[in-house]
C-alpha cells in the first residue's frame, strides 16, 4: 500500500480561464520554467478541442536529495510526468502519471477542475508507491510530501498567471 496524496487548490475565475492556466501550452511552459528544477523540459504537448495531453520532465539535483534517498539512488533524479485533461460535462477531469528514473515505483493521481460558485476548484487525489523492501514506506512519505509541496507552488504560480493574464 502506498502513501496518499490529497490536494485542493482554489482559484478566483471562470472554469475555462483556470483550465487554460493549468493546461494551456504557454502556461505549462512558463510553469515548468519557474518550477521544473534542473533539466525541466516540455517533452510533448497535444491539444484537441477540450482534451489536452502533455509530458514534462523535471530534474532534481542529487545534492538537494535527503541522505536516505542518496544512499539508495546515486546521482540526479529525472522525473517524467504525463498529464491528460478532458472536458466532462461542466468540469474537466484528468489523470497524472509520474515515473522517477532509477526508482521502482510510480505516482498516479486523478485530477479535476470544477466551478463552485465564484471559485474554480482543482482537486488532486493520488498515491505514491515505492517498491523497495524495508525503506519504501519512508520514501513514499517523503515523495508524497514533496508532491504536495509542488502542487502548492503550482497553485501559487497558477494564481499569479491568472492575475497577469486576464
Amino acid at each position: 500500500m502506498g502513501s496518499r496524496i490529497e490536494h485542493r487548490g482554489e482559484f478566483t475565475g471562470a472554469l475555462a480561464d483556470v483550465f487554460t492556466a493549468v493546461s494551456g501550452e504557454q502556461a505549462v511552459q512558463a510553469r515548468l520554467a519557474a518550477l521544473g528544477g534542473d533539466e525541466g523540459k516540455l517533452l510533448s504537448y497535444t491539444a484537441d478541442g477540450d482534451s489536452v495531453h502533455f509530458e514534462l520532465q523535471h530534474g532534481i539535483n542529487a545534492a538537494r536529495l535527503p541522505q536516505a534517498v542518496r544512499t539508495l539512488h546515486k546521482g540526479d533524479i529525472i522525473v517524467r510526468r504525463t498529464q491528460t485533461w478532458q472536458r466532462s460535462g461542466e468540469s474537466y477531469t484528468g489523470r497524472t502519471d509520474v515515473g522517477v528514473s532509477g526508482v521502482p515505483g510510480e505516482i498516479g493521481a486523478q485530477t479535476s477542475l470544477t466551478q463552485e460558485g465564484e471559485q474554480t476548484v482543482f482537486r488532486t487525489t493520488g498515491e505514491v508507491v515505492v517498491r523497495i523492501p524495508l525503506v519504501g514506506g519512508r520514501i513514499e512519505e517523503f515523495v508524497a510530501q514533496q508532491v504536495t509541496n509542488l502542487l502548492r507552488r503550482e497553485d501559487e504560480f497558477t494564481a499569479q498567471w491568472l492575475a497577469e493574464h486576464p
